[in-house]
C-alpha cells in the first residue's frame, strides 16, 4: 500500500454517540474535550456518555441479539461479507483516517498510516473465519450422538487504549462481530475521533442497526457503567493492569461476565555477546521507544552481558541522540506523549530514576516549548529494585541492565508482575531454547522484537492479562461452546 498524502486539518465530522445506526446527543447533554497534544490544544467536543447512554446502548444491542433477528438469521458467510466491505471502507479512507489518528493521538503521520494498514488487515483476517469457526462430533458411550455448537457470547463491552486507538479497535471489533455478537465501543477519552469515525463505516457497510454500539465517555462513568450492567455477557479491556483489577472485579459482581484483559507490561529484552551489536543496538533503541515509548510490550528492560555492556551502552546513548522528535506532521521518530498527566508521570520515573541511583545517560526532560514531548532518555546502571525497573513507564526511556548468566538473567526477567513479552537477541540455538522455555511471557521473539501479526496471539502471562487476542485463539473469546446430546434411537433385532 502506497503511504498517502496527510490531511494536516481533517474536517471533524462525528463527535457524538452511535446507538442503533443513529448519532445522538448524551442524555446528560455533557460534552468533554478531546486534545491535541502536540500542540496541548482543543481539537473539538464530544458527547460524553454515561450510565444512561449505556443502558439505551445495551437496550439497542440486546434487541439486535435477539433470536430471529436480521443480525442472529444472517449467514456467517455474509458476516464476512460485511467485515470486508468495511476493511475496503477503511483503505478508502486511509488518508483521512490516519490523519484524524495523528492529529488526536500524536504518533507520527507514517505511524498512523501503518496502524490503519494493519487494522485493516485484521478485519480482513477475521472476515475470513466467520464461516469457518465450527464444533466437532464426539463418539461418546451408550446410544447417543454428541456435538458441539459454537455460539456468539452476546452483547459485548469492548473499551479501547488511547495508544493505538484504530489498531485496538479492529483487534476487538473484528473477532466479536465475525462469531456472530453485537457490541458497544467505548474509545479511549484522549482519543475518540477515529473509532467514532469507523462507526460511520459500519453503517455505510451495511450492518444491521444495533449490532456496532459508540459511547464515548470516561472510565469511572460509562467504562464502569459497561463493565457492571447485568446484560453485557463480555467485557474486552486494554489499558492498565489497575483498572483491569476494577474490571474484573467488576465483571464477577454483576453477572460473572466473559473477560478479556490484555494489560501493562515490562519486558525483559535479553542480549547475549554473540551477537552484531550495532544491529541489535537498533532493535533494542525500537523496542523502548516505540510509539513515543506508549506500547505495552516496550523492551523497557535492556538487559546486556556484561562482556558487551560498555559498548553497548556508548552506542545506545548516541543511538538515543539521532532519535528525531518532533511534529508529527513531519514524520520524525518520536512525536508527542499523548497528554499533560502521561508527561508529567514519565518525568516523574525519570526523577526517580536518578534519585534511586541510576546513571542518567541522555535525554531525561521535556522536548520543545509546546506540546507534551519528551526528550529520548537512556539509563545506565540501573538495578532490580529501582522503581524504574519495577514500574511501567509508558515513555520513551530505556533501561539498560547487566547480567552474567543465563541462570541469573531468567530469574531477574521473570522478577516482575508482568508477563506481557520478552525478547533475546542470541546466535546460539541453544540459549535461545533456553530462554524461550524459561522465561514468563505471552510472546518471546529471538532476534527480532514487536513483530505482531493477525494470525498469531497476544496476550500475556501473570498480571499482563487474561485470555488471547489476534489470531484462531481470539476466537475462543468470543463463543460460548454448547453440547449438544441426542438419544439414538435403536432397532430391536
Amino acid at each position: 500500500m502506497a503511504t498517502p498524502t496527510a490531511i494536516k486539518n481533517p474536517e471533524i465530522k462525528y463527535t457524538q454517540i452511535l446507538i442503533n445506526n443513529e448519532w445522538v446527543n448524551s442524555v446528560s447533554g455533557k460534552t468533554f474535550p478531546t486534545i491535541n497534544p502536540a500542540t496541548a490544544q482543543k481539537i473539538t467536543d464530544v458527547q460524553e456518555g454515561d450510565k444512561a447512554d449505556v443502558d439505551k446502548a445495551v437496550a439497542a444491542a440486546k434487541e439486535a441479539f435477539k433470536l430471529g433477528s436480521p443480525w442472529r438469521r444472517m449467514d456467517a458467510s455474509e458476516r464476512g461479507r460485511l467485515l470486508n466491505k468495511f476493511a475496503d471502507l477503511l483503505e478508502r479512507d486511509i488518508a483521512y483516517i490516519a490523519s484524524l489518528e495523528t492529529l488526536d493521538n500524536g504518533k507520527p503521520f507514517k505511524n498512523s498510516v501503518g496502524d490503519i494498514a494493519f487494522s485493516i488487515k485484521c478485519i480482513r483476517y477475521y472476515a475470513g473465519w466467520s464461516d469457518k469457526n465450527q464444533g466437532k462430533t464426539m463418539p461418546v458411550d451408550g446410544d447417543f450422538f454428541a456435538y458441539t455448537r459454537h455460539e456468539p457470547v452476546g452483547i459485548c463491552g469492548q473499551i479501547i487504549p488511547w495508544n493505538y486507538p484504530m489498531l485496538m479497535f479492529s483487534w476487538k471489533i473484528a473477532p466479536a462481530v465475525a462469531m456472530g455478537n453485537v457490541v458497544i465501543i467505548k474509545p479511549a477519552e484522549q482519543t475518540p475521533l477515529t473509532a467514532l469515525y469507523a462507526g460511520a463505516l459500519t453503517i455505510e457497510a451495511g450492518f444491521p442497526p444495533g449490532v456496532v454500539n459508540m459511547v464515548p465517555g470516561y472510565g469511572p462513568t460509562a467504562g464502569a457503567a459497561l463493565t457492571k450492567h447485568a446484560d453485557v455477557n463480555k467485557v474486552a479491556f486494554t489499558g492498565s493492569t489497575e483498572v483491569g483489577q476494577i474490571i474484573m472485579q467488576a465483571a464477577g459482581a454483576s453477572n460473572l461476565k466473559r473477560t478479556t484483559l490484555e494489560l501493562g507490561g515490562k519486558s525483559p529484552n535479553v542480549i547475549f555477546p554473540d551477537v552484531d551489536i550495532d544491529s541489535v543496538v537498533e532493535f533494542a533503541n525500537e523496542a523502548a521507544m516505540t510509539n513515543m515509548g506508549q506500547c505495552c510490550i516496550a523492551g523497557s528492560r535492556t538487559f546486556v552481558h556484561e562482556d558487551i555492556y560498555d559498548e553497548f551502552v556508548k552506542k545506545s546513548v548516541e543511538r538515543a541522540k539521532r532519535r528525531t522528535v518532533g511534529d508529527p506532521w513531519d514524520n520524525p521518530e518520536n512525536g508527542p506523549q499523548i497528554d499533560e498527566e502521561q508527561f508529567n508521570k514519565i518525568l516523574g520515573l525519570i526523577k526517580a530514576g536518578q534519585e534511586d541511583g541510576a546513571k542518567l545517560e541522555c535525554g531525561g526532560g521535556r522536548y520543545g516549548e509546546k506540546g507534551y514531548f519528551i526528550q529520548p532518555t537512556v539509563f545506565s546502571g540501573v538495578q532490580d529494585n529501582m522503581r524504574i525497573a519495577r514500574q511501567e513507564i509508558f515513555g520513551p526511556v530505556q533501561s539498560i541492565f547487566k547480567f552474567k548468566t543465563m541462570e541469573e538473567v531468567l530469574e531477574r526477567a521473570n522478577d516482575t508482575n508482568y508477563g506481557l513479552a520478552a525478547a533475546v537477541f542470541t546466535n546460539d540455538i541453544n540459549t535461545a531454547m533456553t530462554y524461550t522455555q524459561g522465561v514468563k511471557a505471552g510472546t518471546v521473539w529471538v532476534n527480532c522484537y514487536e513483530v505482531v501479526n493477525p494470525q498469531a496471539p497476544f496476550g500475556g502471562f501473570k498480571m499482563s492479562g487474561l485470555g488471547r487476542e489476534l489470531g484462531e485463539y481470539g476466537l475462543s473469546q468470543y463463543t460460548e461452546v454448547k453440547n449438544v446430546v441426542f438419544k439414538v434411537p435403536q432397532k430391536n433385532s
